[in-house]
């Protein structure tokens, strides 16, 4: 078990749902990042459809007292955790009702309340598996005749976050390829006449890749990837290079030294939304 650092304080954060939960739990993660010495202590109440079920929640925020996030189609359900919330003093919220609030005042009309409607089986949620699939067989550098069906293709040395950087992508329906830049390998055919799919090359500092490089060879157990892989004069080698061939191609170039991968999809994201933009445009 992990130990408290000093400052450090806890707080019970209890997330009731009808669905899966994973609004709350991203919501709530998403403020508790504001607080640097608050952490919570998650209870995760999913498929919370009957009094008996929400009983069970009351019983356990009662003994657990904190706050209390939820998402409840249900009118008696929610009426019953809000009166007892009450009851118990402890802070509560609907985290979808003040959005669905605005888009009512907005739009007009009545929504119409689905239990776990953003998981729906749409067609941006088959949008987002055939993309997972594309994902994972183009990546490092698999199959590489077919990639202007590519939404986005990454480049970049090793170590520079190529794989989750498209697996995250492809969570919001891109279809990412990414190819490890090796030196004295040369570029699969084509990648340079690429016309479709939005290439972005990644580095790193040379002192980061190092770093990360040397802790994977300690994982692995492995010394024989050869000197030059955590060599720092033949790892900034590559970056210039990885450089160069950006410049010459146009590509954009994203350096990941101080980016969550989280912000480097975003990046990505952002571009090939102002890409797909000006094309339309100019249609």
């Amino acid at each position: 078990m992990n130990s408290k650092s000093p400052g450090e304080s806890y707080f019970h954060l209890h997330l009731v749902s009808d669905a899966t939960g994973e609004t709350l739990i991203n919501v709530g993660r998403a403020a508790c990042a504001q607080y640097a010495n608050v952490l919570p202590i998650e209870h995760v109440y999913p498929l919370i459809r009957s009094m008996k079920q929400l009983e069970r929640v009351l019983s356990e925020v009662e003994n657990n007292p904190g706050i209390v996030l939820y998402t409840l189609v249900d009118k008696e359900i929610r009426e019953r955790l809000k009166e007892r919330c009450r009851e118990l003093g402890v802070p509560y919220m609907s985290v979808l009702a003040p959005v669905v609030q605005l888009f009512q005042s907005y739009l007009g009309g009545s929504p119409t309340p689905r239990v776990g409607g953003q998981h729906s089986l749409d067609a941006n949620y088959f949008k987002r598996i055939d993309a997972l699939n594309y994902t994972v067989m183009h990546d490092d550098g698999h199959m590489t005749d077919d990639l202007e069906s590519a939404d986005v293709v990454l480049l970049g040395v090793s170590r520079t976050s190529k794989t989750p950087t498209s697996i995250y992508l492809a969570n919001r329906g891109i279809k990412t390829a990414n190819i490890p830049l090796v030196p004295s390998v040369p570029l699969p055919p084509g990648v340079e006449k690429l016309k479709k799919p939005l290439v972005v090359g990644l580095v790193a500092s040379p002192e980061r890749i190092v770093e990360i490089r040397q802790n994977r060879l300690l994982g692995l157990n492995a010394s024989d990837l050869g000197a030059s892989y955590v060599d720092r004069e033949a790892v900034n080698e590559e970056i210039i290079l990885s450089r160069r061939l950006c410049a010459r191609n146009g590509w954009p170039l994203i350096d990941v030294t101080r980016r969550s991968v989280e912000e480097t999809a975003a990046t990505i994201y952002a571009l090939y939304s102002e890409r797909r933009r000006r094309a339309i445009a100019e249609t």
